[in-house]
């Protein structure tokens, strides 16, 4: 019999097994695959060539939950990217996203004067709406329908609201609810600089930069920090399984107990209550209570039973919003990129850099548009990644890893084709699009890693392909998420918790939505005890 048995053993999951474990808790974390990390996870692809899977860089794993599990004293190391981001435009241009202030100031100028003056403002707005969405990161939201503690939270956070400034109540409605084209308008003229900005605001949303919504994706992207640099982005060495690593290391400290190769294809339930989970071989363990680390449409469409919910909360969760529109690839290259932008012979900054094809507002929602009528976009969006150019642990001497994170692809062909039919198809595309800026990037690949939305869902759990486990849309965040009445992580099955990133506050490598479960797990445990 334990207190807590996880369903999956991915960040969240690892997360939330060793703060109960830290609690005096019995926890035992049961991972379907023969490694832990879920998606975030570091893989030889090619003989001597290794990288992140799925999920590729870090920003938002929180600080709070880096100094509680000691992951550093676990073996984490983070590095900061050389430059920001690097957004090659066509042959002869490009914009980059330099270190430094005034660095940054002086690239915006070579496109706008007026967009150089404006980014400060620009950045001290998005850092101060940031801010005020940190602070409700770290507990979870004002449940609807729920008791006094939930009415006074609302109360407290309702009079937060009002005691701000209007100028900052208008910046939280417009970051809420708008489209991060309009947000953008409202700041900067040049095309390339707003289509730089925007592309924070359709990672993982399967939709176009002129939807509603999208502006909130782009602030969910700005509450990251490394090494308490806020804002930047970096690497773990030996890839995104170093995070994972070290939180194994974190709950087995504690005294979780973790098992691999061990999937869960039911959650066990008497008389309305979880009561432990059945493994697919057919072993029962025993739970006083079950967090589930799975996607929420997963968790109520495959492994509880229909019957044990209420009818209206089964259909919502099951047809939650869902797909993120992307394919992920990895490849093994003999040199780096060549961009016919950079004049520079030495492409070592760019290439530090998140590389983003994307280079006008037109290119970002053609590519949605496209991707809805015909499966997949003619031009993709990519970030390309290249994290051997600071992590020499990745591939053998004088070669090079390469992440391709691409949007836009339907997480569902039309006309009943399947994905397993065109992957080949659409990767070749995606390198053939890198190559129209970068001519000796096709010639260079050694090797690929293909993970199309169909390969992200039946490989790592990800429903409909989902990076988020649901998208970040207005009805789906904070006290909606994953739906109204249970943002507390109560499902409405007694002693079963949600603890991934269908819970509030999102998707992403956080490890927020395991922190936040594990404390209403302890309270509602130790209550009971």
């Amino acid at each position: 019999m334990y207190d807590v048995a996880i369903i999956g053993g991915g960040h969240n999951g690892l997360t939330c097994a060793a703060y109960l474990a830290k609690a005096g808790l019995k926890v035992v974390v049961l991972e379907r695959r023969d490694v832990v990390g879920g998606a975030a996870v570091t893989e030889e692809f090619h003989p001597g060539f290794r990288n992140s899977a799925a999920s590729y860089t870090v920003s938002l794993l929180n600080p709070k939950v880096i100094s509680d599990l000691n992951l550093y004293g676990h073996g984490l190391k983070v590095v900061e990217r050389g430059m920001a981001n690097f957004f090659p435009l066509d042959e002869d241009n490009y914009l980059s996203f330099p270190m430094g202030a005034e660095n940054k100031k002086r690239e915006f100028a070579r496109f706008s004067q007026k967009d150089a003056d404006a980014l400060e403002r620009y950045e001290e707005d998005i850092e101060a709406v940031a801010d005020q969405l940190r602070a409700l990161l770290l507990k979870s939201p004002p449940n609807a329908g729920g008791g006094l503690r939930d009415l006074i939270q609302a109360g407290m956070l309702g009079l937060q609201t009002i005691k701000q400034p209007i100028e900052m109540q208008r910046l939280l409605l417009d970051m809420a609810t708008d489209s991060c084209a309009d947000v953008l308008d409202r700041y900067f003229e040049s095309d390339a600089i707003k289509a730089a900005f925007a592309f924070d605001g359709i990672v993982g949303a399967y939709t176009s930069p002129y939807a509603l919504g999208t502006a909130y994706v782009l602030l969910h992207h700005a509450f990251g920090e490394v090494n308490g640099k806020k804002g930047a982005w970096g690497h773990a060495i030996g890839g995104m399984g170093a995070i994972t690593q070290a939180m194994r290391k974190a709950a087995e400290a504690a005294g979780a107990e973790i098992r691999t190769s061990s999937p869960v294809a039911e959650v066990i339930t008497e008389k309305g209550r979880a009561v432990g989970v059945a493994l697919e071989d057919g072993t029962r363990i025993d739970a006083k209570a079950v967090a589930a680390n799975v996607t929420p449409k997963l968790l109520f469409g495959k492994m509880v039973d229909p019957g044990v919910v209420p009818s209206d909360f089964h259909t919502r969760i099951t047809n939650l919003k869902s797909g993120s529109g992307t394919f992920r690839m990895n490849v093994a290259i003999s040199e780096l990129p060549k961009f016919s932008c950079w004049k520079s012979d030495d492409y070592g900054l760019p290439n530090s850099s998140g590389i983003v094809i994307g280079p006008s507002m037109d290119y970002l929602d053609r590519a949605y548009t496209d991707a809805k009528q015909n499966g997949w976009s003619k031009e993709p969006i990519i970030e390309a990644l290249i994290p051997s150019t600071y992590d020499d642990t990745l591939a053998p001497e004088g070669c090079h890893v390469m992440s391709l994170f691409c949007q836009q692809f339907a997480p569902h062909l039309p006309d009943g084709k399947s994905w397993d039919d065109c992957r080949d198809e659409v990767a070749d595309l995606i390198i053939d699009t890198v190559n129209r800026y970068a001519p000796n990037f096709k010639a260079s690949v050694i090797a690929r890693q293909i993970h199309s939305p169909l390969d992200l869902e039946r490989k790592f759990g990800l429903s409909d392909g989902d990076i988020f486990h649901g998208q970040l849309t207005p009805n789906q965040l904070f006290s909606a998420r994953p739906v109204l009445g249970h943002a507390d992580h109560r499902m409405p099955v007694k002693g079963l918790y949600l603890c991934g990133s269908g819970a509030h506050p999102g998707g992403g490598v956080t490890g927020v939505p395991g922190h936040n479960a594990a404390a209403t797990i302890v309270r509602d445990l130790k209550h009971k005890f």
